[in-house]
Protein backbone atom coordinates (compact mmCIF):
# COMPACT_ATOMS: atom_id res chain seq x y z
CA UNK A 1 0.00 0.00 0.00
CA UNK A 2 1.32 3.41 -0.99
CA UNK A 3 0.26 6.48 0.98
CA UNK A 4 1.10 9.99 -0.22
CA UNK A 5 0.93 13.21 1.77
CA UNK A 6 0.97 16.58 0.00
CA UNK A 7 0.22 20.13 1.06
CA UNK A 8 -1.37 21.18 -2.21
CA UNK A 9 -2.01 24.87 -1.38
CA UNK A 10 -5.45 24.95 -3.07
CA UNK A 11 -6.71 21.70 -4.56
CA UNK A 12 -8.98 23.39 -7.09
CA UNK A 13 -6.20 25.60 -8.41
CA UNK A 14 -3.78 22.69 -8.71
CA UNK A 15 -6.10 19.81 -9.61
CA UNK A 16 -4.33 19.30 -13.00
CA UNK A 17 -1.07 18.69 -11.11
CA UNK A 18 -2.79 16.31 -8.71
CA UNK A 19 -4.39 14.32 -11.53
CA UNK A 20 -1.09 14.06 -13.41
CA UNK A 21 0.65 12.91 -10.24
CA UNK A 22 -1.98 10.25 -9.56
CA UNK A 23 -1.88 8.96 -13.12
CA UNK A 24 1.90 8.62 -13.01
CA UNK A 25 2.50 7.41 -9.45
CA UNK A 26 -0.84 5.84 -8.47
CA UNK A 27 -0.69 5.77 -4.67
CA UNK A 28 -3.50 3.87 -3.00
CA UNK A 29 -4.26 6.78 -0.68
CA UNK A 30 -3.62 10.50 -1.13
CA UNK A 31 -3.72 12.81 1.91
CA UNK A 32 -3.95 16.50 1.07
CA UNK A 33 -3.55 19.58 3.26
CA UNK A 34 -4.47 23.22 2.65
CA UNK A 35 -7.22 22.26 0.25
CA UNK A 36 -8.79 25.71 0.77
CA UNK A 37 -12.35 24.81 -0.19
CA UNK A 38 -15.59 23.73 1.42
CA UNK A 39 -16.64 20.08 1.19
CA UNK A 40 -19.20 20.74 -1.54
CA UNK A 41 -16.57 22.53 -3.66
CA UNK A 42 -14.03 19.71 -3.58
CA UNK A 43 -13.25 18.45 -7.13
CA UNK A 44 -14.69 14.95 -6.64
CA UNK A 45 -15.34 14.36 -10.34
CA UNK A 46 -11.69 14.82 -11.30
CA UNK A 47 -10.69 12.10 -8.84
CA UNK A 48 -13.49 9.73 -9.74
CA UNK A 49 -12.58 9.99 -13.41
CA UNK A 50 -9.21 8.32 -12.70
CA UNK A 51 -10.40 5.68 -10.23
CA UNK A 52 -10.22 7.48 -6.89
CA UNK A 53 -13.79 7.10 -5.68
CA UNK A 54 -13.57 7.22 -1.89
CA UNK A 55 -13.27 10.43 0.14
CA UNK A 56 -13.02 11.83 3.63
CA UNK A 57 -13.12 15.62 3.56
CA UNK A 58 -12.82 18.29 6.21
CA UNK A 59 -13.02 21.52 4.25
CA UNK A 60 -13.15 25.22 4.97
CA UNK A 61 -13.78 28.24 2.76
CA UNK A 62 -10.52 29.79 1.57
CA UNK A 63 -8.31 28.44 4.35
CA UNK A 64 -6.82 25.26 5.75
CA UNK A 65 -8.70 22.06 4.88
CA UNK A 66 -7.63 18.41 4.78
CA UNK A 67 -8.77 15.55 2.60
CA UNK A 68 -8.14 11.84 2.15
CA UNK A 69 -8.77 10.35 -1.28
CA UNK A 70 -8.51 6.61 -1.91
CA UNK A 71 -8.86 3.87 -4.48
CA UNK A 72 -10.22 1.68 -1.70
CA UNK A 73 -13.22 2.00 0.63
CA UNK A 74 -12.74 4.29 3.63
CA UNK A 75 -14.50 4.56 6.94
CA UNK A 76 -14.58 8.08 8.35
CA UNK A 77 -13.45 7.77 11.95
CA UNK A 78 -13.01 11.27 13.30
CA UNK A 79 -12.75 14.97 12.54
CA UNK A 80 -11.27 16.75 15.55
CA UNK A 81 -11.38 20.48 16.16
CA UNK A 82 -8.09 21.00 17.97
CA UNK A 83 -8.07 24.12 20.16
CA UNK A 84 -11.78 24.58 19.31
CA UNK A 85 -11.08 27.26 16.71
CA UNK A 86 -13.29 25.81 13.99
CA UNK A 87 -10.30 25.31 11.68
CA UNK A 88 -10.30 22.28 9.36
CA UNK A 89 -6.99 20.69 10.33
CA UNK A 90 -7.64 16.99 10.95
CA UNK A 91 -9.43 14.01 9.50
CA UNK A 92 -8.95 10.31 10.18
CA UNK A 93 -10.12 7.19 8.38
CA UNK A 94 -9.99 3.44 8.66
CA UNK A 95 -9.07 1.16 5.77
CA UNK A 96 -10.45 -2.38 6.16
CA UNK A 97 -7.35 -3.89 4.49
CA UNK A 98 -8.64 -7.45 4.40
CA UNK A 99 -9.49 -7.72 8.06
CA UNK A 100 -6.36 -6.03 9.45
CA UNK A 101 -7.53 -2.41 9.50
CA UNK A 102 -5.20 0.55 9.21
CA UNK A 103 -6.01 3.96 10.66
CA UNK A 104 -4.73 7.08 8.90
CA UNK A 105 -4.66 10.51 10.56
CA UNK A 106 -4.16 13.50 8.25
CA UNK A 107 -3.01 16.75 9.92
CA UNK A 108 -2.36 20.34 9.01
CA UNK A 109 -0.64 21.90 12.03
CA UNK A 110 -0.84 25.73 12.23
CA UNK A 111 2.10 27.52 10.61
CA UNK A 112 2.52 29.87 13.56
CA UNK A 113 3.07 33.25 11.90
CA UNK A 114 6.42 35.02 11.68
CA UNK A 115 7.43 35.92 15.23
CA UNK A 116 8.31 33.09 17.65
CA UNK A 117 6.96 35.03 20.63
CA UNK A 118 3.61 34.15 22.18
CA UNK A 119 3.33 37.57 23.84
CA UNK A 120 3.07 39.40 20.52
CA UNK A 121 2.02 36.66 18.09
CA UNK A 122 -1.25 34.82 18.82
CA UNK A 123 -0.64 32.54 15.82
CA UNK A 124 2.49 31.19 17.47
CA UNK A 125 0.61 30.69 20.73
CA UNK A 126 -2.06 28.79 18.78
CA UNK A 127 0.55 26.53 17.23
CA UNK A 128 2.11 25.65 20.58
CA UNK A 129 -1.32 25.03 22.10
CA UNK A 130 -2.24 22.80 19.16
CA UNK A 131 0.86 20.67 19.74
CA UNK A 132 0.14 20.41 23.45
CA UNK A 133 -3.37 19.20 22.66
CA UNK A 134 -2.01 16.70 20.14
CA UNK A 135 0.23 15.22 22.81
CA UNK A 136 -2.65 14.93 25.27
CA UNK A 137 -4.85 13.34 22.59
CA UNK A 138 -2.23 10.75 21.61
CA UNK A 139 -1.72 9.82 25.25
CA UNK A 140 -5.35 9.88 26.42
CA UNK A 141 -6.81 7.99 23.48
CA UNK A 142 -3.89 5.60 22.99
CA UNK A 143 -3.77 6.64 19.36
CA UNK A 144 -0.85 4.38 18.42
CA UNK A 145 -2.47 1.16 19.59
CA UNK A 146 -2.75 -0.95 16.45
CA UNK A 147 -1.76 -0.22 12.85
CA UNK A 148 -1.69 3.57 12.58
CA UNK A 149 -0.21 6.10 10.16
CA UNK A 150 -0.05 9.84 10.87
CA UNK A 151 0.78 12.10 7.94
CA UNK A 152 0.61 15.73 7.05
CA UNK A 153 2.10 19.17 7.02
CA UNK A 154 3.22 19.40 10.65
CA UNK A 155 4.91 22.75 9.91
CA UNK A 156 8.00 21.90 11.97
CA UNK A 157 11.42 20.77 10.80
CA UNK A 158 12.63 18.99 13.95
CA UNK A 159 16.14 17.81 13.11
CA UNK A 160 19.24 19.85 12.34
CA UNK A 161 19.44 18.31 8.87
CA UNK A 162 15.76 19.03 8.21
CA UNK A 163 16.69 22.65 7.40
CA UNK A 164 19.27 24.26 5.14
CA UNK A 165 21.00 25.89 8.13
CA UNK A 166 20.31 24.86 11.72
CA UNK A 167 22.16 27.88 13.14
CA UNK A 168 20.51 30.44 10.85
CA UNK A 169 16.98 29.15 11.53
CA UNK A 170 17.02 28.68 15.29
CA UNK A 171 14.88 31.81 15.70
CA UNK A 172 12.72 31.12 12.65
CA UNK A 173 9.22 29.73 13.15
CA UNK A 174 9.20 26.04 12.20
CA UNK A 175 12.65 25.28 13.69
CA UNK A 176 12.70 27.03 17.06
CA UNK A 177 13.66 24.92 20.08
CA UNK A 178 10.22 25.23 21.70
CA UNK A 179 8.45 23.95 18.58
CA UNK A 180 10.91 21.10 18.18
CA UNK A 181 10.48 20.17 21.84
CA UNK A 182 6.69 20.15 21.64
CA UNK A 183 6.59 18.13 18.42
CA UNK A 184 9.05 15.73 20.03
CA UNK A 185 6.65 15.34 22.94
CA UNK A 186 3.86 14.35 20.51
CA UNK A 187 6.24 11.89 18.86
CA UNK A 188 7.41 10.36 22.14
CA UNK A 189 3.86 10.11 23.51
CA UNK A 190 3.01 7.64 20.77
CA UNK A 191 6.41 5.98 20.41
CA UNK A 192 6.00 6.84 16.74
CA UNK A 193 8.39 5.79 13.98
CA UNK A 194 9.67 8.55 11.69
CA UNK A 195 9.08 6.69 8.43
CA UNK A 196 11.00 9.17 6.30
CA UNK A 197 14.13 8.99 8.44
CA UNK A 198 13.92 5.20 8.35
CA UNK A 199 15.19 5.54 4.76
CA UNK A 200 17.27 8.74 4.96
CA UNK A 201 19.76 8.86 7.87
CA UNK A 202 19.45 11.78 10.28
CA UNK A 203 22.86 13.15 9.26
CA UNK A 204 21.66 13.69 5.67
CA UNK A 205 19.68 16.71 4.45
CA UNK A 206 16.00 16.05 3.76
CA UNK A 207 13.51 18.71 2.63
CA UNK A 208 9.87 18.76 1.49
CA UNK A 209 9.27 22.54 1.22
CA UNK A 210 11.00 25.41 -0.56
CA UNK A 211 9.81 29.01 -0.23
CA UNK A 212 8.13 30.86 -3.08
CA UNK A 213 10.37 33.80 -2.18
CA UNK A 214 13.49 32.18 -3.65
CA UNK A 215 14.19 33.44 -7.16
CA UNK A 216 15.83 30.10 -8.00
CA UNK A 217 14.88 27.47 -5.44
CA UNK A 218 17.08 24.80 -7.04
CA UNK A 219 20.19 26.97 -6.86
CA UNK A 220 19.68 28.20 -3.29
CA UNK A 221 18.17 24.90 -2.07
CA UNK A 222 17.07 26.52 1.19
CA UNK A 223 14.53 23.89 2.10
CA UNK A 224 12.87 22.52 5.21
CA UNK A 225 11.24 19.18 6.04
CA UNK A 226 7.80 20.33 7.12
CA UNK A 227 5.87 17.29 5.86
CA UNK A 228 6.02 14.04 7.79
CA UNK A 229 4.94 10.41 7.85
CA UNK A 230 4.84 8.63 11.19
CA UNK A 231 3.75 5.05 11.87
CA UNK A 232 2.92 3.12 15.00
CA UNK A 233 5.25 0.41 16.26
CA UNK A 234 2.86 -2.21 14.87
CA UNK A 235 3.87 -1.15 11.35
CA UNK A 236 7.62 -0.95 12.05
CA UNK A 237 8.43 -4.05 9.99
CA UNK A 238 6.05 -3.14 7.15
CA UNK A 239 7.90 -0.07 5.82
CA UNK A 240 9.25 -0.78 2.35
CA UNK A 241 10.29 2.51 0.73
CA UNK A 242 9.91 6.28 0.80
CA UNK A 243 10.07 8.92 -1.89
CA UNK A 244 10.16 12.71 -1.81
CA UNK A 245 9.17 13.92 -5.28
CA UNK A 246 11.53 16.89 -5.33
CA UNK A 247 10.95 17.62 -9.02
CA UNK A 248 7.33 18.55 -8.29
CA UNK A 249 8.57 21.88 -6.93
CA UNK A 250 9.51 22.83 -10.52
CA UNK A 251 6.15 22.02 -12.06
CA UNK A 252 4.10 24.84 -13.56
CA UNK A 253 2.35 26.82 -10.81
CA UNK A 254 3.42 24.32 -8.11
CA UNK A 255 2.72 24.12 -4.43
CA UNK A 256 5.67 25.12 -2.27
CA UNK A 257 5.47 21.60 -0.80
CA UNK A 258 6.15 18.37 -2.73
CA UNK A 259 4.50 14.94 -2.44
CA UNK A 260 5.96 12.43 0.02
CA UNK A 261 5.06 8.76 -0.51
CA UNK A 262 5.63 5.79 1.78
CA UNK A 263 5.04 2.17 0.79
CA UNK A 264 3.89 -0.41 3.35
CA UNK A 265 3.87 -4.19 2.95
CA UNK A 266 0.22 -4.56 3.93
Amino acid sequence: MKITTWNINSVRLRIPLVVDFLKQHAPDVLCLQETKCRNAEFPYADFRAIGYEHFAINGQKGYHGVAIVSKHPLELLDIRDFCETGDARHVSVGLPNGGTPITIHNFYVPAGGDEPDVTINPKFAHKLGFLDEMKEWVTRERITDGRVVLVGDLNIAPLEQDVWSHKALLQTVSHTPVEVQKLGAVFDAGRWIDAMRRFVPEQEKLYTWWSYRASDWTKSDRGRRLDHVWTSQALSTELLEMNVLREARSWQRPSDHVPVTVALAV
